[in-house]
């Protein structure tokens, strides 16, 4: 009987570890991803885009981009790896912490997924910036008409993302509840990103609303930058190094 109960013992232990290891990739892949992500998200925002587009003037943004047209390519490509990251993470994510709860992982996944989304549709509005100033087919336009069509592209760019981090703040949300309930990783890391999804929505939700925004830009961008830094960098870095992510909530 002992002997039978030992063996059983062994089975279940057996029968459950290609899992556990199978998890434990998951979260490197999106561990790996995640930081990867952080990378290219930082030269592609603060490098390209906020160092060629001077919000306002056309003129000079339409200078700056023709000036570093190879540099405005590479940051469309970051923008497109960042774009199949984050499916990438969505997924990964929704592996590691659905045993936690498999709804709230799932609703948490396709909310970052309606981010890549829009992210997408922002992407499409780059290129078409990149066809108006990277060829020649446009040598029809007047200058006033390029600079337009380039601020439109832009802002196409701009309200895109800008929407997309509502559902993106939502997922943080989500993300950081799934954490604080599993017991996986440390429950701070849960609240800290709860707090820069709520930063997120409040954030996104202020610059559609208020018509003073630039009152209290700086705040929010602060309110945003802090949490959402300090919170995704350091579940990345949980992400690569865990060694058994498996849910305390079976």
């Amino acid at each position: 009987m002992t002997l039978q109960a030992t063996s059983n013992r062994q089975t279940r232990t057996t029968s459950h570890e290609p899992e556990r290891m199978s998890r434990r990739r998951v979260a490197r892949i999106a561990g790996v991803s995640y930081l990867t992500m952080f990378v290219l998200a930082i030269f592609a925002n603060f490098v390209v885009r906020e160092g060629l587009v001077v919000s306002g003037d056309a003129s000079a943004s339409v200078a700056n981009i023709t000036d570093s047209i190879g540099l405005f390519r590479l940051g469309i490509v970051a923008f497109a790896v960042i774009f199949v990251l984050d499916v990438v993470i969505a997924w990964a994510l929704h592996i590691v912490f659905r045993d936690t709860n498999s709804d709230l992982s799932l609703a948490t996944a396709w909310f970052r997924l309606i981010y890549t989304a829009l992210l997408g549709v922002g992407i499409v509005g780059l290129y078409q910036v990149l066809q108006l100033l990277g060829s020649d087919a446009f040598g029809f336009m007047t200058a006033d008409q390029i600079a337009t069509q380039t601020m439109i592209g832009l802002g196409s760019f701009e309200s895109a993302w800008l929407v997309g981090f509502v559902a993106f703040g939502i997922h943080l949300v989500m993300l950081g509840t799934l954490i604080v309930r599993s017991g996986l990783a440390s429950k701070a890391l849960g609240y800290v990103l709860i707090a820069a999804g709520v930063a997120y929505v409040l954030d996104s939700t202020a610059q559609i609303v208020l018509s003073n925004y630039d009152a209290v830009a700086n705040i929010l961008l602060v309110a945003v930058a802090l949490p959402s830094m300090i919170g995704e960098g350091w579940l990345g870095f949980w992400l690569l190094t865990t060694k058994n992510p498996r849910s305390v909530v079976e």
